[in-house]
């Protein structure tokens, strides 16, 4: 059973539907998956306890061995078929398939693990999963 509102859609039982698709641009971007203000990292790949602008309690969040899963299953499905089409196109020497492998690996990954973080933190706010969902309903005017 659902109930459309001006902003939200309300399912049975009274929770709140939030917007998935601009929480995770929101997290790729390394917002806030709220508000979109703050910051969701305090380095790297820590995550703030709270947002300094709107703040929602992020420290509960459970990311765990997703972010680098994720990342490597899609750096090696861009980089391998580039390796091999570089491979079959220029016939070039190990070492710069070697050099090509090792930087760019590292290149992508360092690239893409704060962003995929954050969109799976984003996405665990935006589905109300593990005490994300207990916050007040609530929201100061942002």
């Amino acid at each position: 059973m659902t109930a459309s509102t001006d902003e939200t859609t309300l399912h049975f039982g009274g929770t709140a539907e939030r917007s998935t698709g601009g929480s995770l641009r929101r997290g790729w971007l390394g917002k806030c998956p709220r508000c979109g203000k703050g910051h969701i990292f305090r380095a790297y790949l820590k995550v703030r306890d709270n947002c300094e602008v709107c703040g929602l309690e992020l420290s509960h969040h459970r990311a765990d061995d997703a972010p680098p899963y994720f990342t490597i299953l899609i750096v090696g499905h861009i980089l391998v078929p580039l390796m091999i089409f570089y491979d079959r196109l220029a016939t070039p020497p190990l070492w710069h398939l070697m050099l090509f492998a090792v930087f760019g690996t590292l290149g992508a990954c360092l690239l893409l693990l704060p962003r995929i973080k954050g969109a799976l933190v984003a996405f665990q706010w935006a589905k109300q999963m593990h005490g994300f969902g207990s916050e007040p309903k609530v929201y100061a005017d942002l």
